[in-house]
């Protein structure tokens, strides 16, 4: 297949630097779509944002979603991706996707993966059939999903993990991630390396620097936010990111707690991803500008104020906490969507308070009054 977009209409730009820290204000071209960094990119896990339309992706100001290749490889599958035109004309979506490598998916199914040097062995959570993903199936699925940003095929390090068993998986992901990058093939698709490494500095160092003379046209910094303390996922990328050039995107994957991000954003990370503002959602939590608040407290039973009064989403411009509070409690889908809606614009509203600070050269200052704000210290604990 030929593909006629080359490689050239991908490219980092770095606008400006905090002048007191290491943010980075820039833009990613993805073949012709603008993307501002720092950003935040909602998860569409199965070719949709939970609960949210492509209409309503736009209107909350998202530049960029992710979607799933293990979930999509299993239903509905590469053959009816291909059939629809790839996963923008499939949702009727014409913004930016990327797409993960399935390795974090694949990873998670701990008791029945089997690793081989040629990939994984491990069981549908669907249906328990036996599936096998090596490192060209995880390419060859995310070049027919069709995104434009996708992800080498890792192993997604358990923490913790002794060093001896670090060293060999992060040789094992470097092998893959070359393997990766041999098959890929399609010129209008960008392909991300994944930094590994666990806690150990040297191991980061060593991965983040062979990748890089790999010359990815990005880097993902891996194995974070997977059950160790604060100041460890800090230290984690601090042993990452001086070795990650500065004229390519940085993201760190899984992240949404509003803390971890400004903590990545002072260190240089460019993109993050997490299920977090709409998993919360679901749960009732609402993230607004007086703290967190769970709505299903009777407290807003017949609170008529919006849900936050410094929002602009629909949610917080046409409804009321007790509205929200009512269809919580009676399982209407539509509080799901509103719901959704206004933390998915919360934290795509910080990331573009911390793009204008970071033009202003006052990134520290704005961390931590919304630190503070959030009841955060000034490292985020």
């Amino acid at each position: 297949m030929i593909y006629e977009m080359d490689k050239k209409d991908f490219s980092y730009t770095l606008i400006h630097k905090d002048a007191h820290s290491n943010a980075r204000l820039g833009k990613i071209n993805v073949f012709g779509k603008e993307v501002e960094t720092p950003v935040f990119m909602p998860v569409g896990t199965q070719a949709t944002v939970k609960f949210l339309s492509p209409e309503d992706i736009k209107a909350i100001g998202s530049s960029i979603i992710l979607g799933n290749t293990y979930h999509l490889w299993l239903r509905p599958g590469t053959e009816v991706m291909e059939k629809a035109g790839g996963i923008h004309k499939f949702m009727n979506y014409d913004g930016p996707v990327l797409t993960d490598s399935g390795g974090f998916q694949v990873f998670s199914l701990a008791d029945t993966r089997k690793i081989k040097e040629e990939g994984v062995t491990f069981k549908s959570h669907l249906d328990g059939s036996t599936l096998f993903m090596s490192p060209e199936d995880s390419i060859h699925i995310q070049e027919s999903i069709g995104s434009d940003i996708a992800m080498s095929f890792d192993e997604c390090i358990p923490y913790p993990s002794d060093y001896d068993y670090v060293k060999d998986s992060v040789e094992r992901t470097l092998r893959w991630a070359k393997r990766g990058k041999d098959a890929h093939t399609r010129k209008d698709q960008a392909l991300f390396g994944i930094v590994q490494g666990s806690k150990y500095e040297d191991l980061r160092k060593y991965c983040a620097k062979e990748l890089v003379k790999m010359d990815f046209d990005g880097y993902s910094i891996g194995g974070t936010s997977v059950g160790e303390d604060k100041e460890t996922h800090y230290k984690m990328l601090d042993y990452t990111l001086p070795y990650l050039p500065e004229d390519k995107p940085r993201y760190e994957m899984g992240i949404g707690a509003i803390n971890d991000i400004f903590e990545a954003v002072e260190r240089g990370v460019d993109m993050f991803d997490c299920v977090l503002p709409t998993r919360i959602a679901r749960h009732g939590t609402l993230m607004t500008s007086e703290g967190r608040i769970n709505i299903k407290k009777n407290i807003y039973a017949d609170d008529f104020g919006p849900v936050d009064p410094e929002c602009d989403c629909e949610c917080c411009r046409n409804y009321t906490r007790a509205y929200i509070n009512h269809l919580f409690r009676a399982n209407e889908g539509l509080g799901n969507r509103l719901m959704s809606i206004h933390n998915l614009r919360f934290l795509i509203h910080i990331m573009e308070g911390i793009r204008q600070a970071i033009k202003e050269d006052r990134f520290l200052e704005f961390k931590k009054e919304t630190l503070n704000h959030y009841g955060f210290d000034e490292r985020g604990f």
